[in-house]
């Protein structure tokens, strides 16, 4: 076994089974991103879809937001947003973060996200 998949199978077996059903959420979504930026130039603004907001849930994790929002703005490159969302991510998994502040944040970060999307092909 590598190295890397020591210290992993290493610190998951230290955490609690809350925190390791987490940490399977959180690889299943890194694992369902599709890895390649999208080579797709839009010119048109009509060309930008209008998400299809799924409506949040009173009780949700940070990583079923992502889920969730990712399915909103399927039109969004995830590569592109994955510092700021992945680090937000770590955050709620490593310091306990309040996961409803940080689901406000990933929000404000696709909203933003797809503004740029759909300012950037208006000319």
């Amino acid at each position: 076994m590598a190295s890397a998949e020591q210290q992993l199978t290493e610190l998951f077996q230290q955490l609690s089974a809350t925190d390791q059903a987490t940490l399977l959420d959180f690889a299943a979504f890194l694992a369902s991103r599709t890895p390649a930026p999208r080579a797709v130039v839009m010119t048109e603004p009509e060309l930008v879809p209008e998400p299809e907001i799924i409506e949040r849930p009173a009780q949700e994790s940070v990583v079923g937001a992502l889920k969730r929002l990712s399915k909103s703005y399927p039109m969004l490159d995830k590569t592109v947003m994955l510092g700021a969302t992945s680090e937000l991510v770590a955050t709620t998994i490593m310091r306990g973060s309040d996961p409803v502040a940080v689901i406000d944040e990933l929000e404000v970060i696709f909203k933003g996200h797809y503004e740029q999307l759909k300012s950037g092909n208006k000319g």
